[in-house]
């Protein structure tokens, strides 16, 4: 997971794991993004579902931070 600051907001990218079988395919990861604000633990802005499916974590965690960005100043 990574956050950031965004225009007084905490955005979060996931990064969730695709079941494999570990021979044939490798890892798969589904990408999501959060919107909180109020710091730690702050108020649940917004969550999207499921963005796509990355080759990498780091992929899919960028693609859910673009999502809230994107969110945010469409909202804002």
């Amino acid at each position: 997971m990574q956050s950031q600051k965004y225009r007084g907001y905490d955005v979060w990218g996931h990064a969730i794991v695709q079941e494999n079988d570990g021979v044939h395919r490798p890892a798969r990861y589904a990408a999501s993004g959060t919107i909180t604000r109020g710091g730690n633990g702050g108020k649940l802005i917004q969550a999207s579902g499921v963005l796509g499916d990355f080759e990498s974590e780091e992929d899919a965690q960028l693609a859910g931070l673009e999502w809230a960005r994107a969110w945010v100043d469409a909202h804002d």
